[in-house]
């Protein structure tokens, strides 16, 4: 049976259509996916992320262990700084990526994929270290994600604050009895924040963002906004047997760090070059919609399939991503998407698709 997030009986009243996504009841579109893309590019929409994992790390170690296990530099965050990083497997391949808030000077916060956190959980818990205190709290928060140009203005009335001009900044806020985590982080490439809070709170919070001027929006146009910036989802773009260098994610991996799981792997793979590139594919004849999995041709021969795909509603016609072999990952590479049994023209594109105005 699907979870429910703190939000649920909100969604319904206000039109959500539910939908199960990695074993949760989220809603995929209120007014409709189209208008709801066209809300966060242009207004301010807000998601509930509730259904993510929140675990805590703390502890005189807590720094140090985390620099063993992630990609990114976590050490190099200051207090009230947060970063992009990836867990790997000894392979290399990725297990999930993940936002890392240093809320303390020994304390951090991580916000995890949903479909990820006990498989995370069980993984940090295996690696533990003395002096480092692991808590897996993702059934105590709730969290939600404000993305659109006009973000600034709905946190100003939501904190009595300006949002700060500053990515991955972190402010601690009152909250009820709690406290209320905000991020200038998004995944939607426009200007935005993103709140994690205890979940007693969750419609309170709801409804106060509602009022400043944010609209429900769903998964729906969650993807599309996602795809539209070449953000790669876990499960699709990115997996076990995908790693970071391949997906093109390279700016987050700190291969000058002395040790973190999956480095020795990345250190060989190189040196020895890569063999495929996850890349941006634009459809350039009218298709039907693209979706994951569908098989990719150059000259003739299948060289792979796409791990995402839309129809792009900024854009007006369909996006994809995939891994290619390297020699055709260049930008201008002439492809076909097979569709339905139909072969279209397509191309690869450097990436993003969108650049975002806000």
């Amino acid at each position: 049976m699907s979870r429910r997030t703190p939000l649920y009986d909100k969604h319904v009243a206000a039109g959500g259509r539910m939908v199960d996504f990695a074993g949760w009841e989220m809603p995929v579109q209120y007014s409709g996916i189209l208008e709801e893309h066209r809300i966060v590019r242009e207004e301010c929409g807000v998601f509930d992320i509730s259904h993510m994992g929140e675990f805590f790390v703390r502890g005189p170690g807590a720094s140090g262990w985390l620099e063993g296990l992630l990609t990114n530099r976590v050490a190099k965050l200051a207090v009230g700084e947060a970063q992009y990083t990836l867990m790997l497997n000894e392979q290399g391949g990725v297990i999930d990526d993940l936002i890392v808030y240093r809320i303390a000077e020994t304390e951090f916060l991580l916000v995890v994929n949903a479909a990820k956190i006990e498989e995370d959980a069980a993984w940090m818990e295996g690696h533990l270290e003395d002096g480092v205190e692991f808590e897996n709290r993702s059934g105590d928060f709730a969290a939600l994600a404000v993305q659109g140009p006009l973000a600034g203005e709905v946190f100003e009335k939501f904190a009595g604050r300006p949002l700060p001009a500053e990515k991955n900044r972190v402010i601690e806020l009152a909250c009820g009895s709690g406290t209320l985590f905000a991020v200038t982080t998004g995944y939607t490439g426009e200007r935005g924040f993103e709140v994690v809070f205890p979940a007693e709170e969750a419609g309170a919070v709801w409804e106060v963002l509602l009022s400043a001027g944010a609209r429900p929006c769903g998964l729906g146009a969650r993807d599309t906004l996602r795809l539209e910036m070449c953000y790669p989802l876990n499960g699709s773009d990115l997996s076990p047997d995908r790693t970071p260098l391949e997906a093109g994610l390279g700016f987050f991996v700190d291969l000058e760090k002395e040790r973190f799981v999956g480095r020795d792997a990345l250190l060989k793979q190189k040196s020895a070059g890569l063999g495929v590139r996850l890349v941006a594919i634009r459809v350039e004849e009218k298709s039907p919609p693209i979706r994951s999995h569908y098989p990719v041709y150059s000259d003739g021969e299948r060289v792979g399939e796409t791990s995402s795909g839309a129809l792009s509603p900024s854009l007006g016609c369909g996006i994809a991503m995939a891994y290619l072999p390297f020699a055709l990952a260049k930008v201008g590479t002439a492809l076909e998407i097979e569709v339905r049994g139909r072969r279209y023209r397509a191309g690869v594109v450097k990436k993003p698709f969108y650049q975002p105005k806000s």
